[in-house]
């Protein structure tokens, strides 16, 4: 199972559109994670509508339209792991822990909202990821996104793109 990792499109504010690349891995992926701060409801029809399949959640800058669309916390089986999406995890310092505790449940969780790539695993197996963003990269060197394979319950190929 190909997996696309985006978050914190920030669309239109940080970007006019998701950039060419990101669209064409949206095509080749049969899973579009999204963690959260889309800002408007037609970058989230574009990813439903081209999507194979969107497992997405709300950021903190994203209004009433999408919050009545989109759920805090998503969940879902893909490829063997239990992955789950949420934009905000808070600090750095003690995130592993935090989230540890909070997703007992979870193989893999998704998030967002600080713009900072981040691949670590918590004490107990917990893979966490973040892809940074695509659009908006703040003080990183560059715009990122991540790509995965979910198969048989093993999480491979997770790759950090600059854009």
């Amino acid at each position: 199972m190909r997996l696309l990792l985006i978050s914190d499109t920030h669309v239109p504010r940080r970007a006019r559109r998701l950039p060419d690349e990101v669209m064409a891995r949206v095509e080749e992926a049969d899973v579009v994670i999204h963690a959260g701060d889309w800002v408007d409801t037609a970058t989230l029809d574009l990813l439903e509508d081209r999507s194979a399949r969107l497992l997405a959640v709300y950021g903190n800058n994203d209004g009433e339209a999408l919050r009545a669309r989109l759920p805090e916390v998503a969940r879902a089986e893909l490829g063997g792991l239990r992955f789950g999406v949420v934009h905000e995890t808070g600090p750095a310092a003690g995130r592993e822990r935090r989230c540890a505790e909070r997703f007992p449940d979870l193989d893999v969780l998704v998030f967002g909202h600080s713009h900072i790539p981040w691949d670590t695993t918590a004490p107990g197996g917990l893979r966490l990821l973040n892809p940074g963003s695509p659009t908006d990269r703040r003080r990183q060197p560059h715009h990122t996104y991540m790509t995965a394979r979910a198969a048989d319950g093993v999480l491979t190929e997770v790759l950090l793109h600059r854009l």
